[in-house]
């Protein structure tokens, strides 16, 4: 799917991804928020498909039309036209960049018991109704502090999955998600992270391993990040 920035009477093409069709506008709303193109759900004016070419790509080109005087520029873009479905070109140029775009560090997040995080994987996979047919998607699932899940989203990328899940928030205007949690199916990479700042997430857990640079992200901004939640066990590498 090609995501679009429609501005003054112009069309920029900012960002190419392999995605699971599905929630394309949240998809595309929730990349531009996380990568801090837009500030937040006022700047967005409308979401369409682009009707003009071939039918079977009626639906794989989303074009975000800004309102008026929204200010947009297509240079800060970090990850350029092109990114895949797993790690992409994977974000940010420098974590410098990162550091100008990222909100204020998180404070105040909620206190949560060892038997919270035990229990939201077995709830996690329940919800991921297409992960069950074909074994072959990722997940993004918020929590509240009370283990209630409250949005989930699936796609065949990791960052797909987080950025459909910000997206769905982001429309909802229900961001800042200051207290929540989510909960990724796979690894927790430095862009998960990042976006989960974005969001004003306090916490991060994955099924699976971070990477170094997610953890040394987490600990310079607060953020609490988990990793290896998975059969009755996890590791606390941020945010303890």
């Amino acid at each position: 799917m090609e995501i679009r920035v429609e501005t003054g009477g112009r069309t920029f093409p900012v960002s190419v991804t392999m995605r699971t069709p599905g929630h394309d506008f949240e998809l595309a709303a929730g990349f531009l928020y996380t990568e801090g193109v837009i500030r937040g759900r006022k700047a967005i004016e409308r979401i369409s498909y682009c009707t003009a070419g071939r039918e079977p790509q009626n639906q794989n080109i989303v074009t975000v039309h800004l309102r008026p005087n929204v200010p947009f520029d297509p240079l800060r873009l970090s990850r350029h036209v092109y990114t895949t479905s797993s790690c992409g070109i994977c974000g940010k140029a420098s974590l410098e960049q990162v550091r100008a775009t990222c909100p204020p560090p998180l404070t105040g997040k909620p206190q949560l018991p060892e038997g919270f995080f035990l229990a939201l994987p077995e709830v996690m996979q329940r919800q991921q109704t297409i992960f069950a047919r074909t074994g072959g998607l990722h997940a993004a699932a918020l929590f509240d502090t009370a283990g209630n899940l409250v949005v989930l989203r699936e796609d065949v990328g990791r960052h797909n999955a987080m950025d459909k899940l910000v997206g769905t928030l982001l429309l909802d205007d229900r961001l800042p998600a200051s207290e929540s949690v989510v909960l990724m199916s796979g690894r927790a990479s430095f862009e998960l992270v990042q976006k989960a700042l974005m969001a004003g997430i306090p916490i991060l857990a994955a099924v699976s391993a971070p990477s170094s640079l997610a953890i040394d992200l987490a600990r310079e901004f607060g953020m609490t990040l988990v990793g290896f939640l998975r059969d009755g066990r996890f590791n606390i590498y941020a945010g303890e």
